[in-house]
């Protein structure tokens, strides 16, 4: 009897709509139940403040926090240009490949608070500074003045060097007068000379 059996089955699993069946049957198993919800990957947000705390009313103590921009921009195009037309030597590719880099990966942000360097290919590399730690402003005029680098000198000494900035003067004009005012605010907060 068992062989019966098995030799009936044999035949119906070769024809081919029993084995369109058999697979189709087969597939269906291996495919996701519907009650399995899809998966989403958490993205993290990185809050300055927390957001359970209220905001105060009071603004007549505190300084207005409102960030206006100055200037927003990447590397002058001039710089990208030249360097490409240059570029076809082998001796000036190197500056080329820079320039190109400067020029699709790299954002200056000016504003009444701070300077920001925003760089990289997905704008992760995020350099912050504020106007208090700047202690001199300096610039170099490239391509007869069209666009400049500007050398910004922290307190603890750190060199800070934007390349290819448009209205690089105005620039270090606004920095300079910037880090003036926010020295000015620290030595009326500070009421005086600190220490001993």
């Amino acid at each position: 009897m068992a062989t019966a059996a098995t030799a009936t089955t044999i035949p119906r699993l070769l024809s081919p709509t029993t084995t369109h069946q058999t697979l189709r049957s087969t597939l269906s198993s291996f495919t996701k139940p519907d009650s399995l919800k899809t998966i989403r990957l958490a993205t993290k947000l990185h809050v300055s403040s927390p957001t359970n705390k209220p905001i105060s009313t009071t603004t007549a103590t505190t300084k207005p926090t409102q960030e206006t921009i100055f200037f927003d921009g990447g590397a002058h195009y001039g710089d990208l240009v030249a360097n490409l037309l240059l570029g076809f030597t082998l001796v000036w590719l190197p500056l080329t490949l820079a320039a190109v880099l400067r020029g699709f990966f790299l954002r200056y942000r000016f504003t009444n608070l701070r300077v920001t360097v925003i760089s990289g290919l997905t704008g992760q590399d995020r350099s912050d500074f504020s106007y208090k730690v700047v202690k001199d402003v300096q610039v170099v005029p490239r391509f007869i003045g069209e666009w400049g680098d500007v050398i910004i000198t922290l307190r603890d000494g750190t060199k800070v060097d934007l390349r290819s900035v448009p209205r690089f003067r105005e620039i270090a004009k606004y920095c300079l007068s910037m880090a003036e005012k926010k020295s000015g605010d620290e030595l009326e907060e500070g009421g005086g000379a600190k220490g001993f």
